[in-house]
């Protein structure tokens, strides 16, 4: 399995010779490709997905990166898109119009919510949350206008995992299409197509990009539901990747195995000097023997990254602000994958004026293991919970 991923990674679809035996593929920085003939200038705009006629449609930088992508996933082919909302969005746009409904695990990325519930629902989609963990439920709400079902396993924040295998099954026995927001494992740990989810989504921005420097989506997918979602959604709403994030991308690509063996490692390492500290009241990571779900993450994933979340037992919110202001070596920010230590503290989205407080309570922070060395990030946690 190793050699074929390094084989994916290093040398699918390199064509070296056609730029110089260059070992890094070239960004090929152009809006726009000639042709020598109208015969030729004709079969390209017949496969415009597979051909090179104008930079909106498909180049070739972005090309390599969206093969390699599809390759890792174990799908026909993939997409590349300008940010994983707008993966996500063409998605569901893709599978469901006016009048039809959707069935989307609950508390998933807040802009898949958003889609759903404040954009689609405009154009007459209907939507439903469930309790993916619930086959029941989720059959419960299936109608003669279902169209979709959206998973996300884990999400990111409580990390909430689905049976993969038996909601395809149960998608397929009432025709539904599958589509699942696969982010959190990477396709190095998790690959849901080889369990039948019809369409698969990254926010590239996280770890197969790796690098904190580009901002980016993928769905793959088979080359038939591939092909008309170019057409139908990736050319008319033109949310493109472009060529110099897709040269980012590969050159993230090239790591990617290492890093996540690096990141999982290091995470174990802190959590399991964390167990038991009094100021902890629970730790959520899909690995950890004590996590409701623990025999379905193991079964699914084969390693499970660095994200994890902890609940502090402390008193009040500012109690929890003021600890994670006293931790210097994790930066509070949003997203992960990066080569930087992270942390979100749930609690910066409390009692924000005109907005409904989130379901995860003030209590909750979460942190992403980087690449630094886990000693490292380990002493400033502790010394921060005294």
């Amino acid at each position: 399995m190793k050699d074929h991923i390094s084989y994916i990674l290093n040398d699918l679809g390199e064509g070296r010779s056609n730029y110089y035996n260059a070992m890094s593929p070239p960004i090929i920085q152009t809006s726009n490709f000639v042709f020598p003939t109208v015969d030729t200038f004709r079969e390209a705009i017949m496969d415009e997905l597979n051909a090179h006629i104008y930079t909106k449609g498909n180049n070739p930088t972005v090309e390599m990166a969206r093969k390699k992508i599809a390759a890792l996933e174990g799908t026909d082919d993939a997409l590349l898109f300008a940010s994983g909302t707008a993966a996500i969005s063409m998605t569901i746009m893709h599978c469901a119009g006016q009048g039809d409904h959707v069935i989307c695990v609950r508390h998933p990325y807040a802009w898949t919510a958003t889609v759903l519930s404040k954009y689609l629902v405009r154009f007459g989609v209907e939507y439903d949350f469930v309790d993916g963990s619930d086959l029941e439920a989720i059959e419960a709400l299936i109608k003669p206008n279902t169209k979709l079902l959206f998973l996300e396993s884990p999400n990111t924040f409580t990390y909430d995992i689905q049976d993969i295998e038996a909601c395809v099954a149960l998608a397929k026995q009432y025709n539904l299409i599958t589509a699942m927001d696969n982010s959190y494992a990477s396709p190095i740990f998790q690959q849901p197509a080889k369990m039948g989810v019809d369409i698969v989504i990254h926010s590239v921005t996280k770890y197969i990009n790796g690098h904190s420097d580009v901002v980016a989506g993928v769905v793959c997918s088979s080359q038939k539901i591939i092909n008309k979602m170019f057409v139908d959604e990736f050319m008319i709403l033109g949310g493109i990747l472009p060529p110099q994030e897709a040269a980012l991308i590969l050159r993230g690509l090239r790591t990617l195995p290492i890093r996540m063996e690096r990141i999982q490692k290091s995470t174990e390492y802190i959590l399991a000097k964390l167990k038991g500290h009094p100021k902890i009241k629970r730790v959520y990571y899909p690995f950890d023997p004590d996590f409701p779900q623990y025999d379905l993450a193991r079964k699914q994933m084969s390693g499970c990254g660095g994200l994890f979340t902890i609940e502090f037992d402390l008193p009040d919110k500012a109690s929890v602000i003021a600890l994670v202001n006293s931790i210097k070596r994790w930066k509070i920010a949003v997203s992960w994958g990066g080569h930087e230590a992270l942390m979100f503290p749930i609690a910066a989205l409390h009692d924000i004026p005109g907005r409904d407080n989130p379901h995860i309570p003030w209590s909750f922070v979460r942190f992403y293991v980087g690449l630094e060395e886990p000693e490292y990030l380990l002493a400033d946690l502790l010394e921060a919970m005294g």
